[in-house]
């Protein structure tokens, strides 16, 4: 006789998660698709549309220079290091 096994294990479906990256990575998807003739002339307006859209989301959600460069400067605890002197 086999053993059943009455526990039912269920498991919690993770929700879905996209980052900057992998958007920005379906624009360069897009890029090289097109560059090898992938779509035909009457798609590329939507498929143009798409990939600009998602270009300048991407474009838009970045962290500005000013601010990239202040979170680099900046320990951990959030104090400002002090400039080497060369």
């Amino acid at each position: 006789m086999s053993e059943e096994n009455t526990t039912e294990v269920q498991e919690e479906a993770a929700p879905v998660q996209l980052s900057l990256a992998d958007l920005a990575a379906v624009v360069q998807i897009i890029d090289v698709a097109s560059k090898r003739g992938a779509f035909e002339g009457p798609e590329l307006e939507s498929v143009g549309g798409v990939r600009n859209r998602l270009g300048a989301f991407v474009d838009a959600s970045q962290p500005a220079p000013e601010e990239e460069a202040a979170a680099e400067d900046a320990d951990p605890e959030g104090r400002e290091q002090p400039e080497d002197e060369a």
